[in-house]
């Protein structure tokens, strides 16, 4: 797996913003996984609620933005709710931008 492809990937997901806390999803703790396989990326993540209004949107964002980089030939976005999000899986940064701390 390419650090610079991951990085990238990693950059364009710290551009989505869930529309009810201004903070992007990679800081919020909303991906749970990144797996990258020969351009092929499998991302899986969830939302701060179940219910989120947005929740397409989101995934429609996170999906454009990194079939948009340099590398990526595929994107498979997953969204789970197992195990539930919680303000404890954001970065501290992001806690303290929210403040959570």
């Amino acid at each position: 797996m390419s650090d610079s492809l991951k990085d990238k990937i990693e950059e364009a997901l710290q551009t989505v913003h869930d529309p009810e806390i201004p903070v992007n999803i990679w800081e919020l703790g909303l991906v749970y996984e990144l797996k990258i396989n020969q351009g092929t990326v499998w991302i899986t993540m969830t939302l701060t609620a179940p219910a989120c209004p947005v929740a397409g949107e989101i995934i429609q964002e996170v999906q454009q933005k990194v079939e948009a980089i340099e590398g990526v030939k595929e994107v498979h976005v997953t969204l789970t709710f197992d195990p539930p999000w919680n303000k404890e899986m954001m970065s501290e940064e992001a806690r303290l931008e929210c403040g959570f701390l």
